[in-house]
């Protein structure tokens, strides 16, 4: 079998010139996922320099392409989710697309997936298959409910997850029916655990004589790993930790609060920030009370310490309130639209606005890059290809001649 060529794809005009050293340059990541869990990843590792082959069905490709708003007939998050990445689309549900699959597969380093359990054993792509074929395979698995359990054979979406690991239940006013968070949490926190358990992997294939092996991610455990002292408090005390609309409970005072114009945050739970709050809103005589010097006095009194900050934020403008709080170094910010964060400077400062250049011919303006890495930093090197736009390179790369690509094309096999 030829080696599939590991060129980097060569980015279209205007977009982002690649930094240097790409940390994960020369891992070669197949993405089969489609929609957010595993494309998130893939997007995550693309960024950081690996070279992230995405696999969708001819025609209509990932439905993430016709998600929410469209422009040019594409969706504009998809321009965010698919750039670094290089298309190849290969029907997977024919013999000969799952044959291309796993020749594909057998020159990666990492296959990321994220069907519903055993779609890819039959597709004759277990993991035992798919180690036979390749030792150093990493195969990173998301489903809803993980590869094992009486749950593993049930549909799980992202909201599914965050039901069942705990968030949904808070994410409410009081006694109100549960909310949104409002973006797929559920889906982009799997991402990142399984991006995290490639990068283990990797490290663990690099002291280990270049062993593989299967991470196995679960919507609903994401979500539940960062679910902080939920279950702990009811092991310990038998409390069920309820909904609490925007504030913090247990901790205070940490709330949203009424202004003229809209509201405003604030964290006044640390100590002496909490005496400095009370200077600002005219309220020393709760800052220098005896009960209130800690947390725990505070909580007793936070309907009394709410009702106070309310009071002093609610005649007043939000740029009015955070002007006060910043001069007194007491955290504080304002409920941030769209609108706010593309107008902000910080975020352009750090680089959290980049322009990109679609291939539809416009620009866009996209989510900057995150972690920030001093020696080697992520970057956008390409824009989000067109279905099948580099099915020709790298099946070439295989070993195919044109006219076995033809072939493929013909029977619908390829696009």
């Amino acid at each position: 079998m030829t080696t599939i060529d590991r060129l980097p794809h060569t980015p279209a005009a205007g977009t982002i010139p690649p930094a240097t050293p790409a940390a994960l340059a020369g891992v070669r990541v197949i993405e089969m996922g489609q929609l957010i869990a595993g494309p998130f990843c893939g997007k995550t590792l693309g960024e950081f320099g690996a070279d992230v082959v995405k696999i969708e069905p001819p025609g209509a490709g990932d439905p993430l392409r016709n998600w929410r708003l469209l422009k040019n007939g594409t969706s504009v998050w998809w321009q965010v989710q698919s750039r670094n990445k290089r298309s190849v689309a290969i029907d997977l549900r024919q013999a000969e697309g799952q044959a291309l699959a796993r020749q594909l597969i057998a020159e990666a380093d990492v296959l990321i997936e994220n069907f519903r359990p055993g779609t890819l054993e039959g597709w004759g792509m277990s993991p035992a298959e798919l180690h036979a074929l390749n030792p150093r395979l990493i195969i990173a698995r998301i489903s809803g409910y993980g590869q094992t359990g009486p749950y593993r054979d049930l549909p799980g979406f992202g909201v599914i997850g965050e039901a069942m690991g705990g968030l949904r239940h808070l994410t409410a006013e009081p006694g109100r029916v549960p909310v949104r968070v409002g973006v797929s949490i559920g889906d982009t926190l799997a991402a990142l655990h399984a991006t995290i358990g490639i990068l283990v992997a990797l490290r663990h294939r690099e002291v280990n004589g270049g062993q593989g092996q299967v991470i196995d991610v679960a919507l609903h455990e994401a979500v539940f790993n960062v679910m902080e002292s939920l279950l702990p408090e009811y092991s310990a005390f038998g409390t069920v930790r309820e909904a609490a609309g925007s504030a913090l409970p247990g901790i205070a005072p940490s709330n949203a609060y009424p202004c003229q114009d809209g509201w405003v945050l604030v964290a006044g739970n640390g100590d002496s920030i909490f005496k400095r709050l009370m200077a600002v809103i005219g309220r020393g005589d709760l800052g220098q009370a005896p009960d209130l010097a800690d947390n725990a006095g505070r909580v007793a009194r936070i309907t009394e310490i709410d009702t106070a900050i309310g009071r002093w934020t609610q005649p007043q403008t939000v740029q009015a309130v955070m002007d006060a709080l910043s001069a007194a170094r007491v955290p504080a910010g304002k409920v941030y639209t769209a609108k706010d964060i593309a107008a902000d400077p910080h975020y352009r400062a750090r680089e959290m606005i980049l322009t990109q250049h679609t291939r539809d011919g416009y620009a866009l303006e996209v989510p900057g890059i995150v972690p920030k890495l001093s020696v080697t930093p992520g970057t956008a090197r390409a824009s989000a290809p067109h279905v099948g736009d580099d099915t020709d390179t790298v099946l070439r790369g295989m070993g195919l001649s044109n006219e076995q690509i033809a072939s493929l094309r013909a029977k619908a096999i390829v696009q």
